[in-house]
């Protein structure tokens, strides 16, 4: 049975996932992002089959998260590169690292990955900010509020769990 789409579900993290795909394009966003770029080191990376990786990666670029880009001719050969609209997702895979890491759920000895300042190599955390201010904010002080793209369906939502 195919799972019902988002179509027309006015949610950002609906849309998000709906350009991502599964979790196979998730992992395969995760892989471009960190250089991958090549069909044969996306298949070691992941031990995806052929079929399900070449569908994903069709989908990740109808999607505009990846533009493929021949470097080689006979026979023909392409690298996938993320697109400024792909490059965006790399918040969300540094935040599924950090909240990754804290979670340790293989009982790992540490994180396998860090996020790091490009330019002196210091570790780095996600943090939320104040828009106006730039002052950090603590998750406790977080709430989601309806934006000017609300529609009821989100207000209700909003409405129905302020009062839980």
């Amino acid at each position: 049975m195919k799972a019902k789409g988002f179509e027309g579900m006015t949610c950002s993290v609906a849309h998000v996932l709906s350009a991502i795909g599964d979790r196979w394009g998730a992992i395969i966003m995760r892989d471009l992002l960190l250089g991958l770029a090549r069909y044969d080191d996306l298949r070691q990376s992941t031990g995806i089959t052929n079929n399900t990786l070449a569908d994903r990666l069709r989908a990740l670029e109808g999607n505009g998260l990846i533009e493929k880009r021949q470097y080689q001719t006979r026979p023909d050969r392409y690298e996938y590169l993320p697109t400024e609209k792909g490059k965006d997702l790399g918040l969300v895979v540094m935040a599924m690292i950090q909240i990754g890491d804290k979670w340790n759920l293989s009982e790992l000895a540490g994180p396998p990955l860090r996020v790091v300042d490009r330019s002196t190599g210091h570790p780095a955390i996600l943090r939320v900010v104040d828009a106006v201010t730039g002052e950090a904010l603590p998750p406790q002080n977080l709430a989601l509020a309806a934006g000017p793209g609300a529609d009821e369906v989100t207000r209700w939502r909003l409405a129905v769990g302020k009062t839980r």
